[in-house]
């Protein structure tokens, strides 16, 4: 198994001027049998190429001793590690971080899928993977978290005690700070955004996820469960984001 920390060099005008000469930094924690080797060495590669420099770690422990170690922008975590599988490192990265997260599986099954966002993942991938499609979603999530962090506006908005700030991507209930991650701060985002509108689950993917998934609709509804129980006092109860059976949920900023 192989742990690579991608990181912006920056040699090129071209990156600078895409990335604006902050360096980016990824952690890609992967499998390294046999099989993958090839690929890690092709997406080290060509990462490499487009600016990026990698560091490497073999196993989940130490995966999360260089991330505690060092500041970073995006997270790869395959699910089979030695020590500590996949999993288990997204859940202890949770704890202290919103960090983006794709999540990397041979196995193909729903279950793994949506587990794997269960516990905080923003994304997954299977494997074998195409190693233009992984850099291409790096480049993606990356591009769309630097923008919605270097918004000029500094927009606050404020429904019933909570608070969300779209600059920052920062929020807070009842003055308390709620940690999101990515995809679900980008889901409040756009309820609260268009407060009373009903979303469907392919117009959110299309909306959130855009290219970055082509799996099951179904992760839209992890990540709503996820949201309510951050930001309802009682998610079986919720006071924000509302359900319209047999067509999609909606963010109200009155009691329904």
């Amino acid at each position: 198994m192989m742990y690579n920390v991608l990181r912006n060099a920056m040699r090129s005008r071209a990156v600078r001027k895409e990335w604006e000469s902050v360096a980016k930094r990824i952690l890609l924690d992967m499998d390294g049998v046999m099989a993958d080797v090839y690929q890690i060495k092709g997406l080290k590669y060509t990462l490499e190429q487009d600016g990026y420099e990698t560091v490497s770690a073999y196993d989940g422990e130490e995966a999360l001793k260089v991330f505690s170690e060092h500041a970073f922008d995006m997270v790869l975590l395959d699910v089979m590690l030695p020590k500590m599988d996949g999993i288990q490192v997204c859940q202890r990265i949770r704890e202290t971080s919103d960090i983006p997260i794709i999540m990397l599986t041979a196995k193909g099954e729903d279950l793994d899928k949506i587990l794997g966002l269960e516990y905080g993942a923003d994304d997954y991938m299977t494997k074998p993977f195409n190693i233009l499609e992984v850099k291409a979603r790096i480049k993606t999530i990356l591009r769309r978290v630097q923008a919605s962090g270097t918004q000029e506006d500094q927009r606050l908005i404020k429904v019933r005690g909570l608070e969300v700030n779209t600059a920052n991507r920062s929020v807070a209930l009842g003055g308390r700070e709620i940690r999101l991650t990515a995809k679900e701060f980008d889901l409040l985002q756009l309820f609260i955004s268009h407060r009373g509108r009903v979303f469907s689950r392919e117009e959110m993917l299309d909306s959130v996820w855009k290219n970055d998934y082509a799996g099951d609709a179904r992760t839209v509804d992890v990540h709503i469960r996820r949201l309510r129980e951050k930001i309802e006092q009682n998610p079986t109860q919720p006071e924000f984001i509302f359900t319209k059976w047999g067509v999609g949920y909606y963010f109200t900023d009155r009691d329904d």
